[in-house]
């Protein structure tokens, strides 16, 4: 079980960040599970859920000022996933922001890519397993 429940964070507009979430993660199994529209949330913005086997880990709202120096990392069970993440998320108009590889300074099994999103969150996917 992840030690993450949710993450959740400010964008500018929820719609574009969720087109790009959605394709960039496709490849870890992630898709909209739910839409909170502007009449239920507190910053009158939409919130999109999204996530895996039903359960929303990853919720998106506009409406609010965007948080400089947001980082999310998402754990891939092999490094083809984190090869597949990275094309999908460059496809969905991410902004490179450091390939797919081995990140020694971390350790030797520690194989990430990072690519900016919309607003500039840097989103990673890893894999510490080794190869």
């Amino acid at each position: 079980m992840s030690l993450i429940d949710h993450i959740e964070f400010a964008v500018r507009d929820a719609e574009v960040s969720r087109l790009f979430y959605e394709r960039a993660l496709a490849p870890l199994g992630f898709q909209l599970i739910i839409t909170v529209g502007p009449e239920r949330t507190r910053t009158g913005g939409n919130r999109h859920g999204l996530g895996t086997n039903g359960y929303p880990c990853l919720w998106l709202h506009d409406g609010e000022l965007q948080g400089k120096g947001t980082h999310i990392a998402f754990a891939a069970e092999n490094r083809s996933l984190v090869d597949a993440f990275y094309q999908a998320a460059l496809a969905a108009g991410g902004r490179d922001n450091g390939g797919p590889g081995i990140r020694p300074h971390y350790h030797a099994n520690y194989y990430a890519a990072y690519v900016l999103d919309p607003d500039g969150v840097n989103v990673e996917v890893v894999c510490q397993k080794p190869s």
